[in-house]
């Protein structure tokens, strides 16, 4: 997919599709490829699908946090022109989605999270003492998923790759103490933005129980969960997590 990416000013992304925007947010370990089939799918049903390349490990050390994510983010969409657009982020890009909307709520018409930090996450930049240890690195990304098969040689070389490059992991252990110093569990309750909630229910980085906080604290938000799942529904169940999507949007009109 990193084929389809337009380089435009500072911003590296995919588009695909038109009408609404629909701006798709990765996680720490997440590559723009984890988002396939929500790009198929809601590009032919009249959406603009959007991934921006996220500057994790592009940033100086002090800037690699939660909050100037976020500010890239609204960078982006100013950039693009749009006065609001729909938000979806998984695991750290859920919590990038939700401090964005925090700080400029009038630029997001809808948020969908799935896997996201933000409330607690288990150990996202921990556990790589070894990470030299290829079949250590291969057992945590297979950890992520329900079905371990789903942690394909492709992505366990890229997780081994990250972890064993020194800035990279810096940068990552850098990005998870930022994630815990900007839990949200003030925040939410005053954010009114329409949420829709998906997560699996055998997650192991944000279990199920992070998934009722967030909707015991968003005040406008619908919890649905995905059997079966692990941390990143849409990978692991693609063709259900698209429909509650959908069904979700079209129900709350966008």
């Amino acid at each position: 997919m990193t084929n389809h990416l337009k380089k435009e000013g500072k911003f590296s992304y995919i588009e695909a599709g038109e009408g609404t925007p629909i701006i798709l947010l990765h996680g720490l370990m997440g590559g723009l490829s984890n988002f396939e089939a929500v790009i198929d799918f809601f590009s032919n049903k009249g959406y603009k699908v959007l991934i921006p390349e996220l500057p994790l490990y592009s940033l100086s050390l002090l800037k690699t946090n939660v909050k100037n994510f976020a500010n890239y983010l609204h960078e982006f969409i100013l950039f693009k022109g749009y006065d609001s657009a729909i938000l979806l982020g998984n695991s750290l890009g859920g919590h990038i989605g939700l401090y964005h909307t925090k700080m400029y709520p009038e630029s997001v018409k809808a948020l969908i999270i799935t896997g996201s930090s933000g409330l607690y996450e288990s150990a996202m930049g921990s556990g790589y003492t070894k990470r030299s240890d290829y079949e250590v690195i291969k057992k945590k990304a297979q950890d992520v998923f329900y079905d371990p098969a789903i942690a394909t040689k492709e992505i366990v070389d890229e997780v081994y790759e990250t972890v064993n490059d020194r800035n990279k992991l810096i940068k990552t252990l850098a990005i998870a103490k930022s994630a815990i110093r900007h839990n949200m569990s003030k925040d939410l309750p005053k954010m009114n933005t329409p949420t829709c909630i998906i997560w699996g229910k055998n997650d192991q980085v944000t279990p199920p129980e992070v998934g009722e906080e967030f909707n015991d604290l968003l005040p406008d938000s619908d919890l649905f969960w995905i059997d079966k799942c692990g941390h990143a529904a849409m990978m692991e169940h693609p063709e259900e997590f698209n429909q509650i999507m959908s069904t979700w949007l079209e129900k709350r009109g966008f």
